[in-house]
């Protein structure tokens, strides 16, 4: 009897093992999901973000100590341009209370044009016309502080990125001569720094119903637009003659988590 009873009693404790490891696992999950997802339980996870992003854009070609005078200024004027362009970070470390930190990569286009002064700056404006294109890229480690979002239901999210930039750039004329405002010919490329702070304000606030449909239709947790001081130094880290396109500026655009 001892044996049979002992044998009923191996059975449920291996039944009841049996049914709560799948129960264990499951809210396991369910805690690493809510550790690295959206600040609301049933929202998919958040591991990414893509900003799609504008910005005024004048290079600073004109600062370079080895030009004379302002040969930037005297071929496009002082006039701003926009700059559009797209990043993806990801957000790889979760810290408790404060944020999110990862890489980021980023690139944008801009391109100026006017006409071209006189070489000897006496004669009026030649009707050729000078451009300068700039395509800028930049890999940065960025800290996005969500606490205020996730903890307090505050919608706003403060954050700051920081690391190197890579810009190509291709100087040219309509007399396909490829001589840019300063006398570069052709094209070339120029290293430098990135430096940013900036400021999130969740969409999902205004209308938090359709902000869980989206993200159950799309797995878009956050929703976010944005704007960014922006500290570009691209003024030839390591190099010789580099032309100076970078560019310190205002940024705004739309970032989607995800």
């Amino acid at each position: 009897m001892k044996s049979a009873k002992s044998a009923w009693i191996g059975v449920g404790v291996l039944a009841f093992a049996t049914l709560a490891f799948p129960a264990r696992a499951h809210a396991d999950e369910s805690e690493m999901i809510e550790t690295r997802g959206a600040p609301d339980r049933g929202r998919s996870a958040q591991n990414f973000e893509v900003e799609v992003r504008a910005a005024l854009y004048q290079p600073q070609v004109d600062s370079d100590p080895t030009l004379h005078g302002t040969p930037y200024k005297d071929s496009f004027g002082s006039t701003m341009h926009f700059e559009v362009g797209m990043e993806f970070d990801w957000q790889a470390i979760r810290i408790p209370h404060v944020g999110t930190f990862g890489p980021g990569v980023s690139i944008g286009y801009t391109k100026m044009s006017g006409i071209a002064p006189r070489v000897d700056g006496l004669l009026p404006p030649s009707e050729e016309t000078s451009s300068l294109e700039i395509l800028p890229t930049y890999a940065v480690a960025v800290l996005r502080v969500d606490a205020l979002m996730r903890d307090l239901h505050v919608p706003l999210v403060p954050y700051a990125k920081a690391g190197v930039g890579y810009a190509l750039w291709r100087a040219s004329n309509t007399a396909g001569t490829s001589v840019g405002p300063t006398g570069v010919v052709g094209e070339g490329h120029t290293f430098g720094t990135q430096f940013a702070v900036g400021l999130q304000f969740g969409l999902g606030v205004l209308d938090p119903h359709s902000a869980q449909q989206l993200d159950e239709s799309t797995g878009i947790n956050n929703t976010y637009i944005f704007g960014e001081l922006m500290l570009s130094e691209l003024t030839g880290i390591g190099q010789e003659h580099a032309l100076y396109v970078g560019t310190n500026t205002f940024a705004f655009g739309l970032a989607f988590e995800f």
